[in-house]
């Protein structure tokens, strides 16, 4: 009986159309109202739970909401008098948006990112002994590592006088906003003209990002929110141009920039990382940042739960616009994870990924193609991993815990992934299925 249904399943599998499979990446005009659509039935999704979902958003004081697959919009959501051509501010998740713009003003020539901040500010920018204000570098502003006291009455103060030396630059962590605030100074001066004709050269021709900085806060429309998240999806480029090409720098961006917050890259926050820090706290808090995501999300996340969501192995960029969900605070809140929550839903177990909300072990995404990647929710570690063909054979064995696989060299078909972990007698085992 359990080999008919497999039968029927491989059967199946190769004479449907494969809905769910990545598809190349779509980038909408530069300029106008025209971006292509692609409706949640065709992707494999559940569209019944997206009313649940549209509730959700509605009473958690949501503005926009916008969905994007592999660059095409899948769900657009606006709630009250917003509408598409609304323009909302982005509280930190603009910071993201510095970053890579930070990037590029390096890829440029006119800094680096080892420079210390001295070489543009000046003498005299804190109230440090002159020694540990010369060692601060713009790597430390894009770290959140530059020393300074975060506990000050007013956290965006850039007056030398708000900026005390407590600890030095690179040895602590601490989220703190007038240095991120300096930044946007350290690239006026590099680059001779203001933050937002620098902002602007950069992105709105090539991207049609368009927005406005005000007071360190950029404001836009939603949907060039979902710009950005695309060009970060998209490593870096625009259809066939190239915005920020220093793999390294972009690379170096979204992965983990010091020891101390492993969940925080260059103003970025990431997920998947086992533990993280908060602003205003010096504690460390285990698990991952927002357990019912995947494991390899990053995302820009701004003051009264402004968000970019951007999941490079489902081809997945999510934003939300509008009021604080609960209580207001900076980047992170309970909203994060109850999102996904309903994300996961309309996603279905069938389509993406397993539902890694209920399942210990998991793999995503399915169907699968290049990467395949690992959520493990158990105490204990996974030690081994075989991934085996339809005959039995095995294809792949992997020995030392991991939490992704390349796959590329795996031939289009089902397979089985026996996951092993420590502690258990029986893997545990997943159906793999390889575009």
């Amino acid at each position: 009986m359990k080999f008919k249904r497999y039968f029927l399943l491989v059967v199946l599998w190769l004479v449907l159309p494969h809905q769910a499979k990545a598809q190349t990446l779509y980038f909408p005009p530069t300029s106008g109202a025209t971006w292509d659509t692609i409706s949640p039935i065709a992707l494999g999704w559940c569209p019944d739970k997206i009313d649940t979902l549209t509730q959700f958003l509605l009473d958690k004081n949501t503005k926009a909401f916008i969905v994007l697959k592999d660059g095409k919009i899948a769900i657009e959501k606006y709630f009250g008098t917003f509408t598409q051509d609304s323009i909302w501010y982005w509280a930190s998740a603009g910071k993201s948006l510095t970053a890579f713009l930070t990037g590029v003003a390096q890829e440029e020539g006119i800094l680096n990112t080892t420079d210390t901040v001295s070489n543009y500010l000046g003498a005299g920018w804190t109230s440090c002994p002159t020694p540990d204000e010369e060692k601060i570098r713009i790597i430390d502003q894009l770290s959140m590592t530059s020393g300074f006291d975060d506990l000050v009455p007013d956290p965006d103060c850039t007056d030398p006088a708000c900026l005390n030396c407590i600890a030095p630059s690179g040895t602590r962590w601490a989220y703190h906003n007038a240095p991120y605030h300096l930044l946007h100074d350290v690239i006026e001066t590099a680059s001779g003209t203001n933050w937002n004709q620098y902002t602007f050269s950069k992105l709105t021709f090539q991207t049609g990002i368009s927005g406005a900085w005000v007071d360190h806060v950029f404001y836009s429309k939603a949907r060039t929110m979902a710009r950005f998240g695309l060009l970060v999806q998209a490593q870096g480029s625009w259809d066939n141009t190239v915005i920020l090409g220093d793999t390294t720098y972009f690379n170096q961006m979204l992965n983990t920039s010091q020891s101390f917050n492993p969940s925080y890259g260059y103003l970025w926050w990431l997920n998947g990382k086992g533990s993280y820090m908060l602003p205003g706290l010096q504690a460390i808090f285990p698990g991952d940042l927002i357990p019912n995501a995947p494991a390899d999300m990053v995302a820009a996340l701004g003051k009264n739960d402004q968000k970019v969501y951007v999941v490079p192995s489902l081809g997945l960029t999510v934003i939300r616009m509008g009021d604080s969900a609960g209580a207001p605070l900076f980047a992170l809140s309970s909203f994060d994870n109850e999102l996904w929550g309903k994300l996961n839903a309309i996603f279905c177990t069938t389509s993406m990924f397993e539902n890694i909300t209920a399942a210990t072990v998991s793999i995503y995404p399915i169907p699968a193609k290049n990467m395949l990647y690992i959520k493990n929710t158990k105490s204990n570690p996974i030690s081994h991993i075989t991934i085996r063909n339809s005959l039995g054979q095995i294809c792949m064995s992997i020995n030392s815990p991991i939490s992704s696989i390349d796959i590329s060299t795996l031939k289009s078909g089902v397979y089985t992934c026996q996951i092993f972990i420590d502690s258990d007698v029986k893997p545990e085992v997943r159906k793999l299925i390889v575009e």
